[in-house]
């Protein structure tokens, strides 16, 4: 498992190095929170536990973080989002709703036992809304 767990990481991480070129520095921060926080590859609905607690994806308090959504493709897909795979929301200029549905998986709390936070998960296929900024992805809306 740790193998499989190690190979994301690196492929998110690989995928993050090849998208900073021309990226401006003010979103760096917040556009590495979001690809951890909600995009995976190779999620399934039986890793939220594993991915949650690997990743330190926690709640404002520092608490379990009682629903997290992951969105699974690769971070080039995701991108499009904010620009031509896209549309945006008439009522916020920084929202975009995707063109194409993307399977989502929703964790969310099942149990907390000994200060260890428990998911479970459910699989859905819909558009995605996402917070854009200078055409990069820096939050997950819906």
């Amino acid at each position: 498992m740790e193998i499989h767990q190690s190979a994301v990481i690196l492929l998110l991480i690989l995928s993050v190095s090849s998208f900073t070129h021309g990226q401006p520095a003010d979103i760096w921060q917040r556009y590495v929170k979001f690809l951890n926080q909600h995009v995976d590859p190779f999620m399934t609905v039986n890793d939220c536990t594993s991915r949650i607690e690997n990743r330190d994806i926690t709640g404002t308090n520092g608490a379990c973080k009682p629903v997290n959504s992951f969105i699974v493709a690769n971070a080039d897909t995701i991108k499009t989002v904010c620009g031509r795979g896209g549309t945006r929301l008439r009522n916020d200029r920084n929202l975009f709703e995707s063109d194409l549905r993307f399977f989502v998986v929703k964790c969310n709390i099942k149990t907390i036992k000994n200060g260890k936070c428990e998911y479970v998960g459910k699989g859905y296929t819909r558009k995605i809304v996402l917070a854009c900024d200078k055409g990069w992805p820096v939050h997950y809306e819906r």
